[in-house]
């Protein structure tokens, strides 16, 4: 993966060939792009070399994605000028992007559950028998090939519906990397997974821009971007702010330039004694059948959570850290043993319901498709689980529901035109806040959050921190997954660290470390029997 020597500012390019030599294989100049009367762009220009991974960082809403979408062809009606290898083009659609060599990784998963892992990598270009009739097997086989060599373990015939959101997002990341693309973008490619996964891919990155394919890649998490990107290009509000070479720039420089100020870490919660336990955990298990029968996902899990305590849960994807989060608050569709306990008193939760009714909520991982209606209004969203609540004889309390709505922007600090605004057209950064005030609005005791920043930009994360931070402070007993370690470390008072599928240890905030948890996390091979 080749770096930049020399500091860069704008796009300079004479022809294909940029000012330090380089070949030009995507230049986008005087970009701009109106959605009714928002403009997304205005005047933005991109330059893209051969074998470089080229950073595309601003706040949700700054128009990163609509640029993206513009280059491969989802959106075909513009302004300014795109050119591949010097030839200008105006695509027509995804199809005529993907012939001129780009394929894009969209941030929200593009997947067909009911199909197979192998069809869905190579949906819209299968492999025939007599160019009639699809070839499973070699579609199979060649899935199979393809996620040997990105070390992704996952069955080719596997249903896409069975995974978890991690999972398909590599499923995501194999299917672009089958059309053999010279211009590979990535939308948030790591919003999902656990480090190992993130090392993983950013191997496959290198091995890819040093056969030649041009990388634009787009991501919240500064460190990666500094580790991976030879440079950076920041825009903000739809307008073009940077193009800079990596060597010349510091994490804080980045920040500034997306944010316009200076953003200040969060500062945390005064960390006292803790308070009264509220949630004890002890001996929980949840199985699930699988090919052999009922298989162990969770096993042998206690820990007990206190007022005003952020408990964090760490370890890497599919170490069951979710399904722990998932069988307290009876929404895991398996077998759930072991007891637990609020404030003392053995409970028995069935369902979200019960969960709701005994004071325990949770976020979600996926707010997409599990937290939010996305079509429908921010009042429908916050209001959901206390609608009969509301009622008055048997009529909804449109009211009511508003008042709620209007408490949690208030609270929340929720950006949007109105109440009534469709929660889909929000910022991933407010969406979340919208998924957090709907559970607020029940007034919980316990609040469980499952990686509770993934996909939201550094000014919404600073936001959700201190959020979590204030809940704390005013008593809640918080539990929260996430897969940035430094988040965590961040967050959390203590951490309990899972692997495959058992708890490792918890962690004082002073024993807690990178390290310490990665090697608690890490899978633990046994021995095989002498023959």
């Amino acid at each position: 993966m080749q770096r930049a020597d020399s500091i860069t500012t704008g796009s300079i390019t004479t022809g294909n060939v940029a000012a330090d030599g380089a070949a030009v294989v995507l230049s986008a100049t005087g970009i701009s792009k109106r959605f009714g009367g928002i403009t997304a762009l205005s005047d933005v220009g991109l330059e893209l070399r051969r074998g470089e991974v080229h950073a595309l960082m601003g706040e949700n809403g700054a128009g990163k994605s609509t640029l993206m979408k513009i280059l491969a062809g989802v959106y075909t009606d513009y302004g300014g000028t795109v050119a591949i290898d010097g030839q200008t083009v105006h695509f027509t659609g995804v199809r005529d992007a993907e012939d001129a060599g780009i394929a894009i990784i969209h941030q929200e998963l593009n997947l067909v559950p009911e199909l197979s892992v192998a069809d869905n990598i190579f949906l819209g270009s299968e492999k025939l028998i007599a160019g009639l009739i699809v070839d499973r097997k070699a579609s199979s086989r060649a899935a199979s090939a393809l996620l040997q060599r990105l070390g992704i373990e996952l069955d080719p015939e596997a249903r896409v519906r069975s995974l978890r959101v991690g999972e398909q997002q590599l499923v995501e990341i194999a299917k672009a990397l089958s059309k053999s693309a010279r211009i590979l973008i990535m939308d948030e490619p790591t919003s999902a997974l656990s480090p190992a996964e993130c090392q993983r891919l950013f191997r496959i990155i290198g091995q890819l821009a040093a056969g030649g394919v041009a990388i634009v890649y787009i991501s919240h998490r500064i460190d990666e971007v500094m580790h991976l990107a030879s440079r950076v290009t920041v825009l903000r509000d739809g307008r073009h702010v940077l193009t800079q070479g990596m060597a010349g720039l510091d994490e804080d420089a980045i920040i500034s330039a997306m944010v316009g100020r200076d953003l200040l870490a969060s500062s945390g919660h005064e960390r006292g004694p803790g308070g009264k336990v509220v949630l004890s955990v002890r001996d929980l298990s949840l199985s699930k059948p699988d090919r052999h029968g009922r298989g162990m996902v969770i096993d042998d899990v206690g820990f007990d959570l206190c007022a005003g305590e952020i408990l964090g849960i760490g370890g890497l994807l599919g170490s069951g850290r979710s399904e722990i989060l998932e069988a307290i608050f009876g929404s895991s569709d398996g077998h759930t043993g072991g007891e637990i306990r609020l404030d003392g008193a053995p409970v028995e939760i069935g369902s979200p319901r019960e969960a709701r009714r005994l004071g325990i909520a949770l976020v979600t991982e996926d707010r997409k498709t599990q937290g939010l209606h996305l079509k429908a209004s921010i009042t429908d969203n916050v209001a959901l689980p206390l609608v009969g609540a509301l009622a008055r004889f048997g009529l909804r309390s449109r009211s009511g529901e508003q008042g709620l709505a209007r408490d949690a922007v208030s609270t929340l600090g929720i950006r949007c035109e109105s109440i009534e605004q469709a929660a889909g057209t929000l910022s991933g950064g407010n969406q979340q806040k919208v998924v957090i005030g709907k559970w607020l609005a029940t007034r919980p005791r316990v609040l469980l959050l499952d990686e509770p920043t993934r996909g939201i930009d550094v000014g919404a994360k600073r936001e959700i921190y201190d959020l979590i931070f204030k809940l704390a402070g005013d008593g809640l007993a918080i539990a929260v997954i996430s897969s940035e370690l430094p988040e965590l470390l961040h967050l959390a008072d203590r951490i309990l660290v899972m692997a495959e599928g058992r708890q490792r240890g918890i962690l004082s905030r002073a024993e807690a470390s990178e390290e310490a948890i990665m090697r608690l996390a890490a899978p633990r091979r046994t021995a095989r029997p002498a023959a």
